[in-house]
């Protein structure tokens, strides 16, 4: 009988399609590249695929603006291509996870065209309509039914003049939100879910997921939100966790999911411990897991992702021990560092220098994977991926990035202080071709990738990752093979050592009279700690390591290198 909690045992690798592996040399990754390259993460060890959207879409937001959610968009392939990944998957005992993205679709949508082509459309009430506000002309600044910013930067309101209405979108003017308090929208969005599932598929990360339910006043309007400079205001309190969240969610898990073993995991921005604890409740029927956001936005200035500071260890050791203390007892954690919307961790909490790229990617991926939950593996983290060094705004391909810089260019900063600030957060940096090879643009593709390869890849890249014992590649293999192996790693209590130190990072895990521990040295500089009371466990078997040749614990006192880092098992 299938455990219907595999999920926790797990270790998930997320595909980025668009540029994992292109089969047929356009310059975009496909379906059939990614059958051509799943023996990789076969000598990885992951247990599911997470893929990003290959939904049709006209790709104003690399596929998270859906068209039409039960076909292929041809520059990844066709049905038949992902019913043939769905099968090879399995052939190979690993599982298959969708994205799946119902909180807006694309303005190309037929749902969306019928909805706009009259007040009087049948569907008109599947998106959110509204009038200009009294007094106002409609589509001139001011007008729009609230002041809320949308994450792309302008306003969340797109005016329609054929129908003298505006529609929300709280992201890509050409992502209409749908409206959930429509309950046709509701099923249409399971019949849809299950289609897939029949299909084959084993669940779903549903992307901002706790965005769907919005807050109302009683007569129909949206609230504005609190103005902290210009003219847009912070709308989140009205849509982040909705009134109706929980009730869409438990619908959604009766209607589509119960009873199927799936995994399914929210992206949920803004989401706190405690709400986490309800979404991912057993006993609730939601998620499994949520994606929290609060450990990404560390490193986040006052002006947010691009005002970047210095990430401080006892910060990130605060948050990430908060979370597996959080839900210890109630729900599940997801683990990650990277994935498609964030910069590179070895440029970012790393050090992603010729001496430190290595253990550095080793010793953040050894910190994470030892914790409470599920981890998830961003395409190329296992090779110690970087960031990429783009010089001009012509280089960059984010909808969100270009956005940004058009909206501050006009608001008066300049093109090289925008630049600076970009570099090193844009969402492109994670999504630069998979580097397979040191061949010609990595092996990704024999035509033009759509966006640029790192001119690393003749150094960092899967050939050579695979035959090197001493890679970033080999090392997360190993990182699973324990998860796998030890039980303490799934199940194991949490507790967190050296809260205030600043360089060392260090917890232990316990289970049935088993103490794993875990320390690691998260910086550039020699270090030298004492763990109190912990001699046992630093004489305990040695399960992991950055460095063979590491210095013996004498005692309670331990000497680590440069980013090095210990897994010890003590029985």
């Amino acid at each position: 009988m299938r455990d219907p909690e595999w999920w926790k045992s797990a270790v998930v690798y997320q595909i980025y399609p668009r540029s994992f592996a292109d089969s047929d040399g356009d310059g975009v990754g496909d379906l059939r590249g990614i059958i051509d390259r799943l023996d990789h993460l076969v000598a990885l060890g992951v247990d599911v695929i997470w893929l990003s959207p290959i939904y049709r879409s006209p790709q104003d937001d690399n596929g998270y603006d859906i068209s039409d959610y039960e076909d292929v968009d041809p520059s990844f392939g066709t049905l038949e291509d992902i019913d043939a990944l769905i099968a090879a998957v399995h052939e190979r005992g690993m599982k298959l996870v969708m994205d799946l993205v119902v909180n807006h679709t694309s303005d190309e949508h037929a749902w969306f065209e019928e909805s706009r082509s009259g007040t009087d459309s049948p569907k008109r009430d599947w998106y959110w309509w509204r009038p200009p506000r009294e007094g106002h002309e409609g589509g001139t600044p001011g007008a729009e039914p609230t002041n809320w910013e949308s994450f792309f930067s302008g306003s969340t309101w797109e005016w329609d003049a054929a129908t003298g209405e505006y529609y929300l979108h709280l992201f890509s003017r050409k992502q209409p939100d749908l409206n959930w308090e429509n309950p046709e929208v509701r099923q249409a969005v399971y019949a849809m879910m299950r289609w897939w599932v029949d299909r084959g598929v084993d669940g779903f990360r549903m992307d901002v997921i706790n965005l769907v339910s919005k807050e109302l006043r009683p007569d129909g309007s949206l609230p504005d939100g609190v103005v902290r400079s210009g003219r847009f205001g912070d709308g989140s309190p009205y849509y982040t966790a909705g009134p109706r969240i929980h009730e869409f969610l438990a619908e959604m898990h009766a209607e589509a999911l119960a009873d199927k073993a799936l995994l399914t995991v929210g992206e949920m921005p803004g989401v706190t411990i405690e709400q986490a604890r309800a979404f991912t409740d057993p006993a609730r029927r939601e998620v499994n897991m949520v994606f929290t956001f609060e450990h990404m936005g560390l490193d986040h200035g006052p002006g947010g992702k691009w005002d970047q500071r210095p990430l401080r260890l006892t910060d990130l050791k605060a948050n990430l021990a908060a979370w597996q203390e959080g839900l210890a007892d109630v729900g599940w954690n997801s683990l990650y560092w990277n994935n498609h919307d964030q910069p590179r961790i070895v440029s970012r909490f790393g050090d992603d220098s010729p001496e430190h790229r290595v253990t550095s990617a080793k010793t953040l991926g050894t910190v994470l994977h030892m914790l409470r939950g599920t981890p998830y593996v961003y395409q190329g983290e296992e090779l110690g991926m970087t960031n990429v060094d783009f010089r001009r705004i012509e280089e960059f391909r984010d909808v969100e990035t270009l956005n940004h810089y058009r909206h501050a260019l006009g608001d008066g900063a300049s093109p090289e202080a925008l630049l600076a600030g970009i570099r090193p957060v844009s969402r492109d940096n994670a999504r630069t071709p998979m580097q397979w090879d040191a061949s010609a643009n990595a092996g990704f593709t024999t035509g033009e990738p759509w966006i640029a390869v790192n001119p690393n890849h003749t150094e960092i890249n899967a050939e050579a990752a695979r035959a090197d014992a001493g890679s970033v590649f080999h090392h997360y293999r190993r990182l699973i093979e324990v998860r796998r192996a030890h039980d303490v790693v799934v199940h194991g209590d949490f507790a967190l050592l050296l809260p205030g130190d600043e360089q060392v990072f260090a917890y232990t895990r316990s289970l049935d009279g088993q103490t794993l521990l875990v320390v690691a040295n998260m910086s550039g500089e020699p270090a030298d700690v004492e763990l109190e009371g912990q001699a046992d466990h630093l004489a305990g078997e040695v399960l992991l390591s950055t460095h063979d040749d590491g210095a013996p614990a004498e005692g309670e006192r331990v000497r680590l290198a440069p980013w090095e880092s210990r897994v010890l098992l003590r029985r």
